[in-house]
């Protein structure tokens, strides 16, 4: 599990994220809001746990240009401001939890596996994105027979436009502790799914970050 934590008090940080780690959570951490915004919305995350007061944007920014640019990812707000319209307010923006200051890091650590657990787009079956229709249930690009992993990798992609997905993140995600070290499931199934794009004559492509990770552009 992966976690984007942004907190500008350093001391406070510093003892959640030693908590979060010893319960085996991955922690990326910032101290502002602008290199906070950058990550959540240039990487991938299981969850966001967000600060409201943050210097150079706030948290509720951060949060609120999360979901204009339709990310998905479950937020948890953190705030010593306890007034119910500020818990309102981030709750209609679209956070999924809210928890005041002071806390126990153990009820943030079992919020943020609550949210995480939580199903997600369980009756979405086709996603879209620029030219492209992915059907989930029968298994189809733009009405192009796929197999299950392309489909899964595909999935990712679609979710995910314009933003970096690295090797990593993909075997972990698709083919569990069987995939890692195999890089080369990636390329594979990366290159037989470029050759898909081409043959639908889609204007998407999958892109390559070198040393990175992919890509999904319609740029």
């Amino acid at each position: 599990m992966r976690v984007l934590y942004v907190e500008d008090a350093v001391f406070l940080a510093e003892a959640v994220k030693h908590n979060l780690e010893k319960q085996g959570i991955t922690v990326d951490h910032v101290n502002n809001g602008e290199d906070g915004l950058e990550k959540a919305v240039d990487e991938i995350y299981d969850c966001v746990v967000l600060d409201i007061m943050l210097p150079k944007l706030s948290g509720t920014d951060i949060l609120k240009r999360m979901r204009e640019k339709q990310i998905q990812t479950p937020v948890i707000m953190l705030s010593a401001l306890s007034e119910v319209e500020t818990k309102i307010s981030n709750l209609e923006h679209g956070a999924d939890d809210y928890l005041a200051k002071p806390f126990k890091t153990a009820e943030l650590i079992a919020r943020i596996k609550a949210l995480v657990r939580r199903p997600k787009n369980i009756n979405i079956n086709t996603i879209s994105y620029s030219d492209l229709i992915l059907d989930k249930t029968n298994a189809t690009l733009n009405g192009e027979q796929l197999t299950a992993k392309e489909v899964e990798i595909l999935s990712e992609f679609i979710k995910s436009p314009e933003l970096l997905i690295n090797k990593e993140h993909l075997l972990a995600k698709i083919w569990g502790e069987d995939g890692f070290g195999e890089d080369n499931y990636i390329e594979s199934y990366i290159s037989r799914i470029r050759k898909l794009l081409k043959k639908i004559k889609s204007k998407t492509n999958i892109v390559t970050m070198r040393g990175l990770g992919y890509k999904l552009t319609d740029k």
